[in-house]
């Protein structure tokens, strides 16, 4: 009975600052690693940032370096995505996912076992 649920999203201007929250619920959050994936309109899904169990180690995909931070609060079983200097090709579908160990998990979507629902990020003026 996992569950993920990702909130925050919405629509910011470029250049902007959003943060988005994913709340889970059904296992012990702080045993796993997580990630966070978006999926643009025609586009297939892609990583975008990865995080080990405690906080301590972060991945992130080229395109999101630098202006993306993932971060976890284990107190309160959520993972978060800060996101600064947003441009229109950050516009996706945002979805966060809890990995089957608690190492930092790769880019691959096989290594997670349990997604959230997404929540639409546009990047617009």
């Amino acid at each position: 009975q996992v569950q993920l649920v990702e909130s925050g999203g919405g629509l910011v201007q470029p250049g902007g600052l959003l943060r988005l929250s994913c709340a889970t619920s059904g296992r012990t959050f702080s045993s796993y690693g997580m990630g966070w994936f978006r999926q643009a309109p025609g586009k297939k899904r892609e990583f975008v940032a990865s995080i080990n169990w405690s906080g301590s180690s972060t991945g992130y995909a080229d395109s999101v370096k630098g202006r993306f931070t993932i971060s976890r609060d284990n107190g309160k079983n959520t993972l978060y995505l800060q996101m600064s200097d947003l441009r229109p090709e950050d516009t996706a579908i945002y979805y966060c996912a809890m990995a089957r160990y608690g190492g930092r998990p790769n880019g691959a979507e096989g290594t997670y076992g349990y997604w959230g629902q997404g929540t639409q990020v546009t990047v617009s003026s």
